[in-house]
């Protein structure tokens, strides 16, 4: 077993590994740009080492400084997290070839399902079911058409190294596809330094679904269950949930099934998520494949009791996975919900500034993975998660109320949050019922939304002076009658 450990990552998913470290005894080193100089992660680690920079470009994503911090400090492993370096191929070649080992899948499986378009290919040839699609390195707008028209509008175009919605459009109709076509490729261009994109038949209000699996270095492979991220904006996840409340037991054994046999095909190893588009027939179809840890994996973790990132390190390190499929015990609910610095009122607009009071969540089942503390600042130079609030109880209602009452009790102050709009969601019939899909945000997305936060405000400013003109301590003779010397103090501290 490793000694040392970097975490090649920041905020709370930074945290949220070193944790496991910690626990594994294993010594933790991490790495900060200039604005993460008193960052939780930079606390936290044993070890900490500047990068410099400010933009993720100018700091976490340096992977040869990375390299070198790690060799330097004696760092037998990387672990990258998510994002940034974790689906980098070239990052975890170039660990290899200086002797450390990559806390996750080889570099080959990487660039394979990196490749939206290989990654389809190999799962065809697995007989692995995808969405109908078309591509070709060359291919216009007239090619593009002829699929459409063959296969039906509306067809999605893609960009081949996309993800997080970038590079997608939805094309409803002919004459909006050209249009559609090049937004695109432009788009894949500035985000990925790729323009190629596909083209594939839209599945019409699909659920997103994804199974968790587990792959070691000796043919072993299982999978953990589902997760639903149905609750999407923008083709980005908000909310999610396991087991999900579409999917029977028959269904989830097909669908584990053939996760394992999308991760044998692609020479898999350490722990992944294949994610699969679902239609209102149960009819499931191979999206893609992530090469990491996923932002969602706790509530994976809440119903099988397993640390997924201890199974990473330990796979890393060589070792066998610690259970059998057979030993596999799906147990009650949980939900996740991603608490970000933004404005709803506003677009969803980044929130950055200094977080002034923080009041977190705890009782029975709530788990908070958390990057922040009260006086730290939110930076605008990256992504505005400030934690992942999850919820776990024996079913899926009580899960929810958990949740619900978790999020009451969720104060952060100085910036806004999208807190009051998961309130929302989960109290809509829709989602109560289970009845949701990827298009819920944007098809109620006004009464999500509108007044979200706003008027909580007015109505907390407007109850307060109301509390503070009616409970003023009222000075007779030099003594206060109305309160105690205590208690004045206590709600002028509140003020």
């Amino acid at each position: 077993m490793f000694k040392k450990v970097l975490v090649a990552n920041r905020g709370e998913i930074a945290v949220r590994v070193m944790r496991t470290l910690k626990e594994m005894g294993i010594r933790t080193v991490t790495v900060f740009s200039d604005p993460d100089r008193i960052a939780l992660h930079t606390l936290f680690a044993d070890e900490a080492y500047p990068l410099g920079g400010t933009t993720s470009a100018d700091s976490y994503l340096k992977g040869d400084k990375i390299i070198e911090i790690a060799r330097n400090s004696g760092a037998e492993a990387i672990h990258p997290g998510y994002g940034f370096l974790s689906e980098n191929a070239d990052f975890a070649e170039l660990c290899r070839e200086n002797g450390v080992v990559f806390i996750g899948p080889p570099a080959s499986a990487i660039r394979q399902m990196g490749d939206k378009v290989t990654s389809r290919e190999i799962m065809t040839a697995a007989g692995v079911p995808v969405v109908p699609g078309f591509d070709k390195p060359d291919m216009t707008e007239k090619d593009a058409l002829g699929f459409a028209e063959k296969a039906g509008f509306p067809v999605m175009i893609k960009a081949s190294a996309g993800g997080g919605g970038k590079g997608m459009r939805k094309v409803d109709k002919a004459e909006d596809l050209g249009k559609a076509l090049r937004a695109a490729r432009s788009e894949a261009l500035s985000s990925f330094g790729d323009g190629h994109v596909y083209v594939e038949k839209f599945v019409e209000h699909p659920r997103h679904i994804e199974i968790q699996i587990l792959a070691d270095n000796y043919g072993n492979v299982l999978y953990l269950g589902e997760r639903d991220c149905s609750i999407q904006r923008r083709h980005q996840k908000v909310i999610e949930e396991a087991p999900s409340p579409f999917v029977p037991p028959e269904m989830r054994k097909k669908m584990g099934e053939t996760a394992v046999q999308a991760a044998r095909a692609a020479g898999y190893r350490n722990a992944g998520t294949v994610e699969f588009l679902v239609d209102k027939n149960h009819n499931f179809y191979f999206l893609e494949m992530n090469t990491r840890l996923q932002v969602e994996h706790p509530v994976t973790e809440w119903i099988t009791g397993l640390d997924l990132v201890a199974e990473q390190v330990r796979i890393a390190a060589g070792e066998l996975i610690s259970l059998k499929q057979q030993d596999v015990k799906l147990q009650g609910h949980a939900v996740e919900c991603r608490i970000y610095a933004e404005d709803p009122d506003n677009n969803f607009m980044p929130s950055p500034g200094t977080i002034q009071l923080l009041r977190t969540p705890a009782g029975p089942g709530i788990r908070d993975d958390s990057g922040i503390y009260e006086g730290g600042e939110i930076s605008l130079y990256y992504d505005p998660l400030l934690s992942k609030l999850t919820a776990y109880g024996p079913d899926r209602d009580s899960a929810i109320r958990r949740m619900c009452r978790a999020l009451d009790e969720y104060i952060v102050a100085g910036i806004k949050t999208n807190i009051e709009f998961h309130h929302k969601v989960l109290n809509h019939p829709e989602f109560a019922a289970g009845d949701h899909d990827t298009t819920f945000v944007s098809r109620h997305l006004d009464e999500l939304t509108v007044g979200n936060s706003r008027e909580k405000s007015l109505a907390v400013v407007a109850a307060a002076i109301h509390y503070y003109l009616n409970n003023k301590p009222v000075i007779n003779s030099g003594q206060a009658q109305k309160c105690s010397q205590w208690k004045h103090f206590q709600r002028s501290g509140w003020l």
